[in-house]
């Protein structure tokens, strides 16, 4: 099970409001800002409100070194997911589908957010 990731993003304003758009359809909100303190850099916490477990940090992107998956609790998520990635500016990678090439089940959709990492959200039946 995942604890937390902490992605480097290039504008942090830029990332807050996108992330902030884009998974609100999972329930997962910005709530904790974290001042860095003895070389801990500055970290801004999404998640459901009491534990955070995505994390951002002001820095240089490395798009091709991470790829991620939110879990969705039915296919209808990820679709609502996916459109408010792309309203919130991400851009299309996969859209919505059942990943047959995976499995049985498995339902979900990529984008690339606004520094060009590929993440996705899925319904795993």
């Amino acid at each position: 099970m995942l604890d937390h990731i902490i992605l480097t993003v290039s504008d942090t304003e830029r990332s807050l409001s996108f992330y902030e758009a884009a998974l609100k359809p999972l329930n997962i909100k910005f709530f904790m800002p974290y001042k860095g303190e003895d070389g801990h850099p500055d970290l801004w916490g999404f998640g459901d409100g009491e534990r955070a477990f995505f994390w951002i940090k002001q820095g240089k992107p490395n798009p091709a070194a991470i790829h991620w998956g939110f879990m969705a609790e039915d296919n209808n998520e990820v679709d609502e997911f996916y459109k408010a990635a792309i309203s919130a500016g991400a851009r299309d990678n996969i859209s919505p589908r059942a990943r047959l090439e995976y499995y049985p089940g498995y339902y979900a959709a990529d984008v690339f957010d606004p520094d060009g990492y590929s993440f996705e959200v899925v319904h795993k039946n």
